[in-house]
């Protein structure tokens, strides 16, 4: 079964036994979450969301993404500006939805 759910103002489309990142949550390792703001389940669509709908996943870990680097500059200013980031993530294991 497939399921469509929020988390982090992204949506993300995922089955049963899937792995995905998404932004960090607080939650502990090996703990198990559960998203109740599903948009569709199957062939069930709801408006917003579908009622009694969620998608249970367990949480494998932390971490932080590669690093980007943001360079601002201004042609013939001497203004120059390196900056590098990067974006903590949760890693998540699809276990079970139910709708």
């Amino acid at each position: 079964m497939k399921a469509i759910f929020v988390t982090g103002g992204k949506q993300y489309y995922v089955s049963e036994g899937d792995v995905i990142y998404v932004e960090k949550l607080d939650a502990e390792a090996g703990q198990t979450i559960e998203f109740k703001e599903v948009l569709c389940v199957g062939d069930k669509t709801g408006t917003p969301y579908v009622k009694g709908a969620t998608v249970t996943c367990e949480v494998e870990k932390h971490g932080k993404a590669k690093k980007i680097v943001v360079f601002k500059y201004r042609p013939k200013k001497k203004y120059r500006n390196k900056q590098g980031h990067r974006q903590p993530y949760t890693k998540l294991v699809v276990k079970k939805i139910v709708g």
